[in-house]
């Protein structure tokens, strides 16, 4: 296994538009290249941020728990890919500054998706409940998701495949030399 230069690759975007699916895909891509760590948001509220609610706050600090561990890592040549909502840019923001100033790659890949496409793949419902107001604080329907202004990678999941999306990821990656050489090939 080549080591490398660790990064942060961070996804983004609303509940079901694609960020658990396509950052599973490029990290079983590079783990048995290079090392690599997966951070899902889901994961995380379970063992790192637990007890955390969904206030504005509590989700700041969920963001700034994840990007933490991540610069830990990646200080130590790991690649890590976070999955997290992260609905707020000025959170986004903040742990894009701390991994720049600890002289880590950041990219942001924001995992875009119709409300319409994101209730129609919606298994639990969440959305209509969300639209009926039964659930408070649901990102995108009663709290806000704020998304980014200049991501490095744009996947359109309502409109692309995940193998497309994964490529134009793994090409970014590639591009900033990121990538273990035997990691490029899809």
């Amino acid at each position: 296994m080549q080591q490398r230069p660790g990064f942060i690759l961070w996804f983004t975007g609303m509940s079901g538009a694609g960020k658990s699916t396509l950052s599973t895909a490029v990290a079983r891509q590079l783990a048995p290249v290079q090392r690599v760590e997966l951070l899902d948001g889901d994961e995380v509220r379970t063992y790192l941020s637990r007890g955390l609610g969904f206030s504005r706050a509590d989700r700041e600090e969920n963001v700034r728990r994840i990007g933490y561990v991540a610069r830990v890592l990646a200080r130590h040549e790991v690649g890590v890919i976070t999955a997290a909502i992260s609905p707020y840019k000025s959170s986004r923001d903040e742990v894009r500054a701390l991994a720049t100033q600890a002289g880590i790659p950041f990219l942001e890949c924001y995992v875009q998706a119709s409300l319409d496409a994101l209730i129609a793949r919606d298994v639990k419902g969440l959305y209509k409940k969300a639209l009926a107001g039964e659930i408070p604080h649901f990102t995108g329907v009663s709290d806000p998701y704020e998304p980014p202004e200049a991501p490095e990678i744009i996947v359109r999941s309502d409109a692309e495949t995940v193998e497309v999306g994964l490529e134009r990821i793994l090409d970014t990656l590639r591009d900033r030399g990121l990538l273990a050489p035997a990691a490029s090939a899809a």
